[in-house]
């Protein structure tokens, strides 16, 4: 695994375009953020979606065509060496990223979601025999279950990217134990060669 990563999210419209892109670059020995990147994209967001009150929640480093902000995007994160994506629920991001599929992608949830990497899962948490929460596993519920506050999602592709990353951070393992969370999805993998 690299020395850096990023963790990254996105926001759709109600025809499932995306509409924003949120990136956050972190170090993988400190998962302390580096650098940040935010897309709003053109013509998308004028189609509306269900967070679109929010998409200016952050100022935008670019409002700018889909092409645009991947090319951005890739030289942003090729600036820091990434190689690896994370992201809560990855398939939803992956599949709406095709352009990023020769990264390797890594999904929050293997970690977050099983007893045996989240030591703050309680006892008494109903839990299949993989030992993954059969419920309440969500982004909200997890950042609620590791830092103890009233957190809630802002649902801004930027703001829920630093807080994906935090979740990590709370998770308090090394980078390395994240080499579970991989996912090796097939669908784009003839697209992508």
């Amino acid at each position: 695994m690299g020395k850096n990563f990023a963790v990254i999210d996105t926001e759709t419209t109600w025809g499932d375009d995306v509409m924003s892109i949120g990136a956050v670059v972190a170090d993988c020995d400190t998962f302390s953020p580096l650098g940040a990147r935010y897309y709003i994209l053109t013509p998308f967001k004028k189609d509306g979606g269900m967070y679109s009150n929010v998409l200016y929640l952050e100022t935008p480093d670019m409002e700018c065509s889909r092409e645009t902000a991947i090319l951005d995007l890739k030289i942003f994160l090729a600036r820091y060496g990434v190689e690896e994506i994370f992201a809560y629920n990855s398939l939803f991001d992956y599949h709406h990223l095709p352009e990023l599929c020769k990264f390797r992608w890594f999904d929050i949830i293997k970690i977050a979601a099983y007893r045996q990497y989240n030591k703050k899962i309680p006892e008494t948490e109903d839990c299949f025999k993989t030992g993954k929460m059969k419920r309440g596993y969500g982004v909200e519920d997890i950042y609620r279950m590791l830092s103890g506050s009233s957190y809630f999602e802002k649902h801004n592709a930027l703001s829920d990217a630093v807080d994906e990353l935090a979740i990590m951070r709370m998770l308090g393992l090394s980078y390395a134990d994240f080499s579970a969370a991989r996912i090796f999805p097939r669908e784009f993998a003839k697209s992508c060669l």
